[in-house]
């Protein structure tokens, strides 16, 4: 790693905590939201030149440091890159989502959001796009990527991205130290009933324990749906793609044996970077960014 990319994270670090990053804001109006983005164009580069679309994690937000970092390692490397903010029903949201709100979004949003924000750059005359999630944006850009074909879009980054068993029955048990199934159920009764959007209230979901949801958001994040798992979407990616493996992943359950499988070197190829952790902290964000770099260069997408 150079030592410009050392100094510069411990700057990021630094700029995250006081809120003074990411000021130059895109906005999209967006199903009478406004939708935000970060837009960092590397030197000597227009949106033509071709933009990497970053979605972040969860209930996270792209000001977070993993997202942050990355931007400012992959504009060193020459790359625009385009960091979304999922509006997770909120207008004009930043920061991370306040769990005392009222979850009214659904998992497969994200996909309709990344799907507007490909809409934009194609707007700015952009001629090539490679699209990037972490984590649970990993799993939600595979799912956009696996049902919309569209040309501009030529290659696909997975960091560290959901499986289904991050939030499956088992991992509900080992956070809230109580069973999924009779919330769950509860949820898809009204779903069924035609009433997903009354409240549950005081129940736990994601991240946020004690929170309130509506029913079809319940159902929509914990239901049976395949396509809530990144290895079942993997074989329906129609670009290239590489899945970038953080070595002691803390957060998401038995990733490389469900993927490793599915990467043949060819369409869809694997790169774990060892000790990082899931949120590829200090050094191996660098690690990360050579390998996109490595994958783009190879690829022809650069």
């Amino acid at each position: 790693m150079h030592i410009k990319s050392r100094i510069f994270c411990l700057i990021v670090g630094v700029s995250i905590a006081a809120g003074l990053v990411h000021a130059d804001e895109v906005k999209l109006p967006y199903k009478g939201l406004t939708l935000n983005a970060n837009l960092e164009l590397a030197a000597g580069r227009k949106p033509a030149n071709g933009v990497i679309l970053v979605t972040h994690a969860g209930l996270a937000h792209r000001g977070m440091e993993t997202i942050a970092y990355l931007q400012s390692l992959l504009k060193e490397r020459g790359y625009n890159t385009l960091a979304i903010n999922l509006s997770l029903g909120l207008d004009n949201r930043h920061g991370m989502y306040d769990c005392k709100v009222t979850h009214r979004h659904r998992y497969a949003d994200a996909a309709d959001e990344i799907g507007a924000w490909v809409g934009w750059l194609k707007a700015q005359g952009t001629r090539r796009v490679t699209l990037l999630g972490h984590s649970r944006g990993g799993a939600q850009t595979a799912l956009y990527a696996a049902e919309r074909d569209e040309a501009v879009v030529q290659a696909v980054v997975l960091l560290a991205p959901d499986t289904r068993e991050t939030n499956d029955a088992a991992a509900y048990l080992k956070r809230y130290n109580k069973p999924l199934a009779p919330v769950l159920e509860q949820a898809q009764k009204l779903v069924a009933q035609g009433k997903g959007g009354t409240v549950l209230e005081h129940t736990d979901f994601l991240y946020c324990p004690d929170t309130s949801v509506t029913a079809d958001t319940f159902v929509s994040y914990y239901g049976p749906d395949p396509r809530l798992d990144t290895a079942y979407l993997i074989p329906q990616l129609k670009k290239p793609t590489l899945v970038v493996v953080a070595g002691n992943d803390e957060v998401v359950v038995g990733f490389v044996d469900k993927v490793a499988p599915l990467a043949d070197g060819v369409r869809v190829k694997m790169k774990t970077i060892a000790g990082a952790d899931h949120f590829f902290r200090d050094l191996n964000a660098d690690d990360a960014a050579d390998a996109v770099d490595a994958f783009l260069k190879e690829g022809g997408y650069r």
